[in-house]
């Protein structure tokens, strides 16, 4: 008997021995665990090494995180271990957070499951889903914020999470608060500094001279690369302020977006716009504010734009990014510094006006210096030689002497007119620039409208302002206004597409309707007018129709060729400051005529 109760004391201390062990090597993992999970400082990294080290100290074969999304009542990013890629993808998408997950959205409370289809909120698993029993979960907190929750199934070995793993696993998540704050915060500071310097580079760009196309492209580019985004796209207001053309696309489907002339009313970028605020979209190619037509956004997913500039200082335009479909969404600090960004451009914008306006104020000052000295000076001494030269005719007996006497004052006269010329070149300067071509255009397909019954959709593409004279320009004002007024005859369309687009070398207009065609034997008068106004430009019109398909008309004519050594041209600007006043006050007295004889 005393040997007996001696070997059950012997083994009663072995398995304290055993369990003490056993304890200082779960405290030893979780140190690891939490030094490993600390000493990344990438968040994808560190969210990654949070998920292998729940799995591996519970010792459970899947493991999950789930991120919150920022509408606090679904998961906006899902990080997994123990399931392979061909597994991920035969299940198909990540979870929203329903079922049991939501549950610990609803309730961020350690929960503990001995089966998880036990469970009131339990839906069962998607087709491909490997069989779950055993289930622990508990949240993730940053800064007192839940952040996400881990959650862990299937113990190996058939038994059921425990207390202890319960224990293990809610330090581990206090761990990973603290490396994930610490990460975001890295992640923050680095992508502040990303901003600054593109801040830099487009200053230095607007002050080096560069033209407004070629930084508002830097402002697209910086954009899209900085957020992460698949396409950046930048829009400026177009005379009267109730329309935006995008200059500048980038990325997915850019071409789709170049050139489309939007209302403010039902796209994204105008609601930035005319609120002189972000505006933001989870879901861009499904949002019901945005009007569908044309396709644009087919495969991107979250977007956000924001004006370039404030109220009080004028929007000068409008950036917009989109992520990929099923990216995560824009958060609040990515979008404040997208907009501090755009601001910082537009005060960039606005002192490389302010500079380019102080050089034109200077160049009309130092032209009408010219033209006072030229007046002063050169025109009153040819004009009182020349009444020397007629006076000292009198005494001149020989006729032909006379004769080139008298040739030289008409030489001297006709020099005067002359200068007198250049004065008025040089002292003319612009009144109120006459509409340009886009905005004529827009004009035309906005009056169009109301016969219509439908808004066509808009776009143009090149230096239509600058490429297309003013008499090709009323021809195609005039060709546009005869195409819509047949298709609201005619087509009963649903769809009506326009499109501008010019290379520097050819103008093309475009008309698409989705009507009934043209019928066999109608009438043509307008597609005549509109063939013998492309003839008599050197140009054609080409008309494709069927019936029950809609009709193409495209009517191109060729662009006069620029003078040797003229230099390209650019697009005017869209939201400039107002010409600069009290420049040339005395450009509207010429002087006064010299003539001979006074």
């Amino acid at each position: 008997m005393p040997r007996l109760k001696l070997d059950e004391l012997l083994e009663e201390l072995q398995a304290r021995i055993d369990a003490a062990r056993s304890t200082q090597d779960r405290v030893r993992s979780l140190l690891e665990a939490v030094l490993a999970v600390g000493r990344e400082l990438d968040l994808q990294q560190v969210l990654h090494s949070i998920v292998e080290a729940a799995a591996v100290l519970v010792d459970a074969e899947y493991a999950a995180l789930g991120v919150i999304g920022p509408d606090g009542t679904r998961l906006s990013a899902f990080h997994t271990a123990g399931v392979g890629a061909e597994r991920i993808a035969a299940i198909g998408p990540y979870p929203q957070g329903h079922g049991i997950l939501g549950e610990l959205i609803r309730r961020p409370e350690p929960l503990r499951l001995a089966k998880l289809s036990a469970h009131p909120s339990s839906y069962g698993f998607p087709p491909g889903h490997p069989s779950m029993e055993s289930f622990l979960g508990v949240p993730i907190r940053v800064r007192g914020q839940v952040f996400g929750n881990l959650y862990l199934t299937e113990k190996r070995g058939g038994a059921e999470f425990d207390e202890e793993d319960e224990s293990v696993l809610s330090t581990l998540a206090v761990a990973a608060g603290v490396a994930i704050d610490n990460a975001r915060l890295y992640e923050e500071s680095r992508l502040r500094e990303r901003w600054l310097v593109a801040n830099a580079e487009i200053g230095h760009s607007l002050m080096s001279g560069s033209d407004s196309a070629a930084s508002l492209g830097l402002i697209a580019e910086r954009a899209r690369d900085i957020s992460g985004s698949a396409l950046a796209a930048v829009a400026v207001p177009m005379t009267g302020g109730r329309s935006l053309t995008v200059e500048i696309a980038l990325g997915v489907d850019a071409e789709a977006h170049r050139g489309l002339v939007l209302p403010v009313d039902r796209t994204l970028m105008g609601l930035a716009y005319g609120s002189g605020a972000p505006a933001a979209s989870d879901d861009v190619a499904h949002d019901v504010r945005i009007d569908p037509e044309p396709p644009r956004f087919g495969g991107l997913g979250p977007a956000v734009a924001v004006p370039i500039g404030t109220g009080e200082g004028g929007v000068r335009g409008v950036v917009l990014v989109a992520r990929e479909s099923g990216q995560p969404v824009f958060l609040q600090k990515e979008t404040e510094m997208l907009q501090s960004f755009a601001a910082q451009a537009a005060i960039a914008m606005e002192l490389a006006d302010r500079r380019r306006d102080a050089q034109q104020i200077a160049l009309l000052e130092d032209r009408d210096r010219i033209a006072r000295d030229l007046h002063d000076l050169a025109v009153q001494r040819l004009f009182a030689a020349g009444m020397t030269l007629q006076s000292a005719c009198r005494f001149i007996d020989h006729p032909e002497a006379s004769e080139r006497v008298l040739r030289a004052v008409d030489d001297l006269d006709e020099t005067c007119k002359i200068i007198r010329s250049t004065i008025f070149g040089l002292r003319s300067h612009r009144g109120p620039a006459a509409a340009g071509l886009r905005a004529r255009i827009v004009q035309a397909v906005g009056a169009a409208a109301p016969v219509l019954g439908l808004t066509p959709a808009l776009r143009m593409e090149g230096l239509v302002d600058t490429d297309v004279p003013p008499v090709i320009a009323d021809h195609v004002v005039a060709v546009l206004t005869e195409a819509l007024t047949n298709v609201a005859r005619h087509a009963r369309a649903d769809h009506v597409r326009v499109a501008l687009t010019t290379d520097g070398h050819e103008v093309c207009l475009t008309v698409l309707d989705d009507g009934v065609g043209i019928a066999p034997g109608a009438r043509r008068g307008g597609l005549l007018n509109m063939a013998e106004r492309a003839e008599k430009l050197g140009g054609r019109l080409d008309v494709t129709s069927a019936d029950g398909a809609g009709t193409e008309l495209r009517w191109r004519v060729p662009l006069p060729a620029r003078a040797p050594g003229e230099q390209e041209a650019r697009a005017p600007r869209s939201a400039r400051s107002p010409a600069p006043r009290g420049v040339g006050d005395r450009a509207d007295r010429g002087p006064e005529p010299p003539g001979r004889g006074g």
